[in-house]
């Protein structure tokens, strides 16, 4: 197997078959959906694409970066994600508080703050540490050839359509209303104050890596310049962050609303159910119009599923790119069982907690609702439960044996 692997990985910058094979799907993928659904579905379809590429290149995870920090504190890549998030409201929260751009209607993922939040945010936090990934990690490292990550997102999805099940109980639960910074304090108002977060964040990972470390770590030297270095990696983390945000912007632009990932996992998952007979259009989840609706439409009219599928292709041809693609059967027993437990609490967690890392957490702040930040607080905790729950399936590793990007 590591013969094969080796032989499917090629040179770097060489692509190879299954980088041609990916390169392929997006040209045909455009094509049909510029003329079978809409140009616009298309243009997000290679958002998604973008998005992978940017993932895989500045390998831009949240699950190591919060291990790291967890277990070493070293915070480089938590204040990326500040740097990220600081964008990404200087770009949302003007157009979320006109309410349109260029004639079309937006909205941000703005959601109450409640047990469902805390409980789901959790569970994710746990799972991301056990799967090895959150909902991007899990897609672009999937696509980047990661078998392991690939038991994970069956996981995921699995987790996703069982929490439809009874999710409406716990949205039932205690929670507070929701909240809209750029609503409640204004433009001007809800920019200070997420400025003033971030900052804190990030001056905390300073104070704290400088504590521990005597100094900050510095990135790794180039190992290409130029386009070569954009084209096939690996990038800065900053590039990671600029991109993100942008490419989460251009998706508002497109879509009306942010960038989500796994409310595709649910629809996934139920079409499977539905096709082996389990008729989950029954549950009160899928009889809400929006789902109902989504349910009995082809996956390639839901933006969320196209912009997935996009996700997984561009990551594949930026591993291939890379020189990286070689995946590998040879997963040993504890951590297949990890990648399965923990892509369940993925997308059980996810479900509750009205998104993801992405949806909830980085879409979240970005749309200037409290929910992101109660997000990021419990899923955090959640990480911490997660890293000390590891050495039982991974045994005693170092913080930085998965790549950066899980």
């Amino acid at each position: 197997m590591a013969a094969t692997s080796a032989s499917i990985a090629g040179r770097p910058g060489g692509m190879n078959p299954a980088g041609w094979v990916a390169a392929v799907l997006v040209i045909v993928g455009l094509l049909y959906l510029g003329q079978s659904i809409g140009v616009n579905q298309a243009a997000l379809f290679l958002v998604g694409g973008l998005l992978g590429v940017a993932l895989y290149h500045a390998a831009f995870g949240f699950t190591s970066a919060w291990r790291v920090f967890i277990t070493d504190r070293r915070g480089r890549g938590l204040r990326a994600q500040m740097i990220m998030l600081a964008i990404a409201v200087m770009l949302f929260f003007p157009v979320l508080d006109a309410g349109s751009i260029f004639g079309n209607n937006v909205y941000g993922f703005v959601a109450p703050i409640g047990v469902a939040v805390v409980v789901g945010s959790f569970l994710f936090g746990i799972g991301m540490q056990l799967g090895g990934g959150c909902a991007s990690g899990t897609l672009f490292t999937a696509g980047g050839g990661n078998v392991r990550m690939v038991v994970t997102l069956i996981g995921f999805i699995l987790g996703s359509v069982i929490a439809t099940h009874h999710v409406d109980w716990w949205w039932d639960q205690p929670a507070f209303n929701a909240v809209s910074v750029v609503n409640t304090l204004g433009l001007a108002g809800g920019l200070a104050l997420s400025f003033a977060l971030f900052a804190t964040i990030y001056g905390l990972t300073v104070v704290l890596e400088k504590r521990r470390h005597g100094g900050l770590e510095q990135p790794a030297a180039a190992e290409r310049v130029g386009w070569t270095r954009f084209l096939r990696g690996p990038w800065p983390l900053i590039w990671g962050a600029v991109a993100l945000a942008v490419l989460n912007f251009i998706t508002l632009i497109l879509a009306g609303r942010p960038w989500g990932i796994t409310a595709a996992f649910a629809l996934w998952g139920a079409n499977a159910f539905e096709a082996v007979g389990i008729q989950v259009s029954h549950w009160d989840y899928w009889q809400l119009p929006h789902n109902a609706q989504a349910l009995q439409a082809s996956v390639f009219q839901d933006v969320t599923s196209v912009m997935n599928f996009g996700l997984i292709l561009g990551a594949l041809i930026a591993a291939s790119l890379a020189g990286r693609f070689a995946p590998s059967l040879r997963i040993p027993f504890r951590p297949l069982m990890a990648a399965i437990i923990g892509g369940i609490l993925l997308g059980y967690g996810a479900r509750l907690a009205f998104g993801c890392n992405i949806g909830a957490y980085f879409s979240g702040i970005a749309s200037g609702s409290l929910h992101g930040w109660a997000w990021l607080v419990f899923g955090f905790l959640g990480n911490i439960a997660g890293v000390k729950l590891r050495p039982w399936f991974f045994g005693g590793e170092s913080p930085r044996t998965q790549p950066s990007g899980a």
